[in-house]
C-alpha cells in the first residue's frame, strides 16, 4: 500500500510506483498489462502516462488502474480497460 505520499499521477514513474507497493502488487499490475517496464531498465524512470502511450494503452485507464492500487485495487473492469490497446 501507499506509504502516505501523494497521489499517483502521471508524472509518476515506473520505479515510484514500484517503490510505493513494496509488497509486488505495482509488480502485479505491470504484469497483467503485459507491460514489461518493471524489468527494462530503459523504462524504469518513464512516467505512467508515457508507458501507457508507447504500449498503445488510454493513459487515463492506464493511471486509473495504477491509482486503484491504493484502495487495494484494481477490479477486473479497471485491468480490462487499462490493458485495451489503442490503434
Amino acid at each position: 500500500m501507499s506509504d502516505g505520499a501523494s497521489r499517483v499521477r502521471g508524472s509518476t514513474t515506473i520505479i515510484e510506483l514500484l517503490r510505493r507497493h513494496p509488497d509486488g502488487s505495482a509488480a502485479k499490475l505491470l504484469a497483467a498489462l503485459n507491460v514489461p517496464c518493471a524489468q527494462c531498465g530503459g523504462a524504469f524512470h518513464e512516467p505512467l502516462t508515457l508507458a501507457a502511450r508507447r504500449h498503445r494503452r488510454d493513459p487515463g485507464a492506464f493511471l486509473r488502474a495504477c491509482q486503484a492500487l491504493d484502495q487495494g485495487g484494481p477490479t477486473r473492469e479497471q485491468i480490462a480497460a487499462a490493458n485495451e490497446r489503442k490503434s
